[in-house]
């Protein structure tokens, strides 16, 4: 017999947009028992990204708990209801987005999904954890990942603004939401880590130098190799790693620039090496090969679209958005299979741009504001309950031996 499942989802932001939050349930349809709680602070976005990401949440947590399983999701989103049936159109890009990850999340799961909209009063378990995210957006703390029976309460408060219409003006901040992960929320940030919390340490490492990466020129797809001087910032960038110790395996992206700086690291350290297709550099389409400049001027309208979108793409290329949602997936596996363990990321700007800004909890936008050197390394730590912590960003320091700094 096929088991059944409720998700229950809410979000809402204090301000539309303002500081924002979602919160989700999953309970045994058969017997109301309390399978998973889960919520999560989105920082400053709008109501229907906070209620798309409880969703998004939810059926995330039931395809965890039971594959397989039948599941009706109940939410008081009249909107997000409409949309996930098939009645309404999606119009803004961003919720699109969401309902893209909604939807891959229910083909995960395997069993069919229904939708069914229930009142507010009826939908108060899930408000309450989205309350509770919304005081942690609210207080600038940073939000902790799990699942738990309980998450504990907080007292009522106002979730703002209805969200029965779509907002157009979701912003930067709600495309990062749409690839997140859920997360159960408790007081505490980046300074008041125990040393016997369980992290894992990823050491993100661009690749060596290119003739493309040289001549500052888009590289995505295209498999080109590293310059002799490539070789000798990875050779480099092997040797601080094999001085640090400790490294206990290393995933790299399948391009051959990012495999040959990964297999210097191997032979330096012994540490047995992964692929990961989903670390692989963003796809630039049209503007491969091309200076910034040269692409601009071939493009003009594609150029500032994609300036200021993640979900605008280069002409048949890739958008930030897709990027974000596979480097984050390899994010998950990597936390699933190395919990509490010390591993070499090594991979291309875009997807290490991702990894810093989900760290951070920025939006897409500040990887505009970020500059990573070829053989650069940056540090970032995820702690078992949730936070993350940026130890450096950009370190070249083993590159100054080389003679000169090369991009």
């Amino acid at each position: 017999m096929t088991r059944r499942l409720v998700v229950e989802a809410d979000g809402g932001s204090r301000g539309n947009p303002g500081p924002a939050g979602y919160g989700a349930l999953v309970t045994d349809a058969q017997t109301g028992e309390v399978l998973a709680e889960l919520c999560d602070s989105l920082g400053t976005t709008t109501n229907n990204v906070a209620e798309y990401s409880g969703l998004v949440a939810g059926l995330r947590a039931a395809a965890d708990l039971a594959p397989g399983a039948d599941v009706e999701v109940r939410m008081d989103s009249k909107l997000v209801v409409e949309q996930m049936s098939g009645r309404w159109q999606i119009k803004d890009g961003n919720l699109r987005s969401l309902a893209a990850a909604a939807r891959e999340a229910a083909r995960r799961l395997g069993g069919s999904v229904s939708y069914t909209w229930v009142p507010r009063a009826r939908n108060a378990r899930a408000d309450r954890l989205a309350n509770q995210a919304m005081d942690v957006a609210a207080a600038g703390r940073p939000p902790r990942k799990g699942t738990a029976r309980a998450a504990g309460r907080s007292p009522a408060v106002s979730r703002g603004a209805d969200d029965d219409t779509e907002d157009a003006s979701s912003g930067p901040d709600a495309r990062h939401a749409s690839g997140g992960t859920s997360q159960v929320l408790s007081a505490g940030s980046g300074w008041d880590r125990q040393p016997q919390e369980q992290r894992t340490v990823t050491l993100l490492l661009r690749h060596g130098q290119t003739p493309l990466s040289a001549e500052r020129r888009f590289a995505g797809r295209g498999d080109v190799p590293l310059t002799d001087a490539g070789r000798e910032q990875a050779a480099a960038a092997a040797a601080r790693l094999a001085q640090r110790g400790g490294i206990d395996v290393i995933v790299t992206s399948p391009l051959r620039r990012a495999r040959r700086t990964a297999e210097a690291v191997a032979e330096a350290t012994h540490a047995p090496l992964l692929v990961d297709d989903d670390l692989a550099e963003a796809d630039f389409g049209k503007w491969e090969g091309l200076t910034f400049a040269e692409a601009g001027a071939q493009w003009p309208e594609e150029m500032a679209a994609w300036l200021a979108s993640a979900d605008a793409a280069p002409p048949g290329g890739e958008s930030f958005a897709t990027v974000a949602r596979r480097v984050l997936s390899a994010l998950e596996r990597l936390l699933d299979n190395h919990a509490g363990r010390t591993a070499v990321l090594v991979s291309h700007v875009t997807p290490i741009k991702t990894l810093a800004c989900r760290a951070l909890l920025a939006p897409p936008a500040a990887m505009f504001r970020i500059h990573l050197d070829v053989a650069s390394l940056s540090e970032v730590d995820w702690f078992a309950d949730g936070p993350a912590l940026v130890r450096s960003l950009n370190d070249t320091a083993h590159l100054r031996k080389l003679g000169s700094r090369v991009v």
